[in-house]
């Protein structure tokens, strides 16, 4: 099938089919412009999306948890998502847009050049007929003329009344007539001839090339058409086998979840190792005196069980320093986090995991730290046997370095060592201080009297301190007490304030008696110099009324607000400050069961 054949009538219609042939393969090159903005501006969206919800550092130390990684694997798989997006926007826009692109311009470009070879073709047929139409018209005027020139002549011949001359001349006129009729006649002929030939050969030769051109250039058109739609196909498919990864790292991320894992995990990051309190013992007041059941009310009026600060977080909390910070200081110097060097401000489980991470940090640099003073050692060998090669001087300052760093690790790996030894013995059956509180109740404890002195109860002359009882204090506080009272030794884990953790500078004078009350007063006058006012760090609101029956603690009332200045460390007790119109400001510990504590963020 021929368009120069089937369609030599049509030249028009094939002009406006080929035009809107290229304009169907213009608009499918929009199309594919208007996909490429909306896959790049899609993989952008993804991007972005990814990098608003990767994990902030302080979200870091929740990555242990099965659903914390599955969701960061997650993220990164939506990530390659948006790279594979990226790579089909490309892929669009220098494959198929370019290759359409010039593909129209070509064949607009041919189609014009066929156009106007076609109209030339029609101008010089065109041109022909008008010659040919013009012939005959001259034709058929001579031919008029010459009849009318015939019968002018023959009736002059047959009137006897003119001459002989003017029948001649009317003869000559009539074979002017006849000469010019006869060739007009022969350049209609030859006319006519010429167009019967330009004609048979512009439709059978002339015209049907260019309508053959005009088809090809339609066919490469629409094989075009094809060839690009499928490219876009190849293009798509080409990144579905990566897409499909993606999405199957995005199922396995799913089924990587493990509730019970996240579930012992939870458990292994907050579990203090302190036992839940043991029961409450009855008192008989008949055999007791009103001190001892002052010291029991105090002791009471503390929760039954540890607060969510005193276990879960309590290795985020602010370190409790206050007053007694000035002493023991360089004994347990504070971490870059606020934590103690030893880690003894943690409970038992937590204290001993962070022990042994340090432990595990400190044999990975002494590893790597020995690699290196190994190869300082060997290269100072080699430059000794063969002193062209460098020299061994240059060497020594950087092993001296070396073997510094190396001996600096292994102390401190010694004496984190000795740390997690240390932590290992304590008990933890004894270290919760609701359950020392509870035996300190059963007659384990020292009982303060009104006066201020202090009685040793002592079951089997037990003067060791208990180190569980004491996780969450320092060094400093103890030596504190050692020095408020040089003969008490008991340490035994008591949480309340009457231990010297909370006394504040509100209730240090006439804390203690005899060669005690002037050490106190000694102090007391250095606390007065040194002790810098603590900001508040939120406030709380009374649930209960209190009264302060010990050292260190203030009294409040139900409802009463008062600014917080920090918050529990695990003991049960809260240190709190209320504004006081005649000295300033009264500052104390209350039990944290008895208030409702809003923080600052």
């Amino acid at each position: 099938m021929s368009w120069g054949i089937e369609l030599w009538d049509q030249n028009e219609n094939l002009a406006i089919h080929t035009n809107r042939g290229i304009d169907a393969l213009d608009k499918f090159a929009n199309f594919l412009r208007d996909r490429v903005a909306i896959e790049t501006e899609y993989a952008g969206k993804l991007r972005r999306l990814v990098k608003n919800y990767q994990p902030k550092k302080k979200e870091e130390e929740d990555n242990e948890f099965t659903s914390v990684q599955a969701f960061r694997n997650l993220l990164k798989e939506v990530g390659d998502l948006a790279g594979q997006r990226e790579v089909v926007s490309e892929s669009l826009q220098l494959q198929i847009i370019a290759g359409v692109t010039l593909l129209s311009k070509t064949l607009r470009e041919d189609r014009k050049k066929c156009l106007s070879d076609g109209a030339t073709l029609q101008q010089n047929l065109t041109t022909q007929l008008s010659s040919l139409d013009r012939a005959k018209r001259n034709y058929e005027k001579a031919y008029r003329d010459s009849e009318k020139a015939v019968d002018s002549y023959k009736r002059a011949d047959m009137d006897l009344n003119l001459s002989r001359a003017e029948v001649e001349r009317y003869k000559n006129v009539m074979t002017a007539k006849i000469q010019q009729s006869d060739d007009a006649k022969n350049e209609y002929a030859n006319q006519l001839q010429k167009t019967n030939n330009l004609q048979q050969q512009h439709f059978s030769i002339l015209l049907p090339a260019v309508l053959s051109r005009l088809q090809e250039l339609d066919e490469k058109r629409t094989r075009g058409f094809r060839e690009f739609i499928v490219g876009a196909a190849d293009v798509e498919s080409s990144v579905a086998p990566i897409i499909a990864r993606c999405m199957e790292g995005i199922v396995k991320a799913g089924e990587s979840i493990n509730e019970k894992e996240d579930t012992f995990k939870v458990i292994e990051r907050y579990q203090s190792g302190f036992t839940p309190p043991r029961d409450i013992p009855f008192e008989d007041l008949s055999k007791c005196d009103p001190d001892s059941v002052q010291d029991s009310h105090y002791s009471n009026s503390t929760s039954n069980h540890l607060t969510i600060r005193g276990t879960m977080s309590a290795n985020k909390l602010k370190k409790r320093v206050g007053i007694f910070n000035i002493f023991g200081s360089n004994k347990n110097s504070l971490t870059a986090d606020g934590q103690k060097e030893d880690f003894s401000d943690l409970p038992p489980n937590q204290r001993r995991k962070k022990l042994q991470a340090k432990i595990a940090e400190l044999t990975q640099n002494i590893a790597q730290e020995t690699k290196a003073r190994d190869g300082l050692m060997k290269m100072k060998i080699v430059y000794e046997a063969n002193s062209s090669l460098g020299n061994p001087m240059t060497v020594e300052g950087q092993l001296n370095e070396s073997e510094h760093k190396l001996e600096k690790l292994k102390v401190d790996l010694k004496k984190y060592q000795g740390f997690l030894e240390k932590a290992s013995q304590v008990p933890t059956a004894t270290s919760s201080p609701q359950a020392t509180r509870n035996q300190l109740q059963n007659g384990h404890r020292t009982s303060r009297h009104s006066n201020g002195s202090a009685d040793d109860h002592h079951d089997d002359g037990d003067d060791q301190p208990d180190d569980a009882g004491s996780l969450s204090r320092s060094d400093s506080e103890d030596n504190v007490a050692q020095i408020q009272n040089g003969h008490n030794n008991n340490n035994n884990g008591s949480a309340s304030p009457e231990s010297g953790l909370g006394t504040s500078h509100t209730s240090l004078p006439g804390s203690g008696q005899g060669s005690a009350n002037e050490n106190a007063i000694g102090e007391d006058t250095y606390y007065e110099t040194e002790v810098e006012t603590l900001n508040p760090v939120g406030k709380c609101r009374a649930l209960y009324p209190f009264e302060a029956s010990s050292e260190g603690s203030i009294p409040m009332s139900e409802g009463e607000e008062l600014q917080v200045i920090e918050i529990d460390q695990g003991d049960g007790w809260t240190r709190v400050r209320r504004e006081n119109n005649s000295n300033g400001w009264d500052e104390g510990f209350v039990p944290t069961s008895y208030i409702e504590c809003t923080l600052y963020a």
